[in-house]
């Protein structure tokens, strides 16, 4: 139950990484109950389950980890550096929104990139609610934030951010203006 709630908490690579640990341990304990006892498919569901945990230990502690620290240190070099400051577009995903008064609004879940010049068209944030039950998603044009290292900031108030539609779950616009325009194909 704890390496389930380690990995199913999405709360980073080395968390989830550690998570299918504890699986792995657990598996080969069940896999050496199963040999001492005889139970062969006991045996054989965990020898198959210590496998699975295996690739999600080398995926999560070892493949995932390299590009988040990558990430981490190309951000951290970009700031001591005289290039634009960086970030990560996936780092993007959980980064704090605020309106332009600093007030807290909620948090950054996606970010929509155009194929042609790889620039952000908008971001969907997500507002109230807890452990995304009872959240609403909006789609904010790009133009109506300021990017920073660590939040993104409205340009606008909270009463401008309700007033946008609410996103129908798994029906994102193609451009957040088709949104305002009540253009849905």
């Amino acid at each position: 139950m704890i390496a389930a709630m380690m990995t199913g908490a999405n709360l980073g690579t080395r968390v989830t990484g550690w998570g299918f640990v504890v699986f792995t341990i657990g598996s080969i304990a069940w896999s050496l109950v199963g040999l001492t006892t005889e139970q062969t498919n006991l045996l054989a569901t965990n020898g198959f389950l210590t496998l699975v945990n295996l690739i999600g230990i080398w995926r999560w502690l070892g493949k995932q980890r390299a590009y988040e620290d990558g990430g981490r240190s190309a951000t951290e070099a970009s700031r001591r550096s005289a290039y634009p400051t960086l970030f990560t577009a996936t780092g993007m995903a959980g980064m704090p929104v605020t309106t332009s008064d600093g007030e807290p609004i909620g948090k950054a879940v996606e970010a929509l990139v155009t194929c042609e010049d790889g620039s952000v068209s908008y971001v969907v944030v997500a507002a109230n609610g807890v452990g995304g039950i009872g959240e609403e998603l909006r789609a904010v044009d790009r133009t109506q934030i300021d990017f920073a290292c660590d939040q993104l900031k409205l340009r606008r108030s909270r009463d401008w951010f309700e007033s946008l539609p609410p996103l129908v779950d798994g029906d994102w616009p193609a451009a957040p203006a088709e949104m305002a325009q009540g253009d849905r194909r």
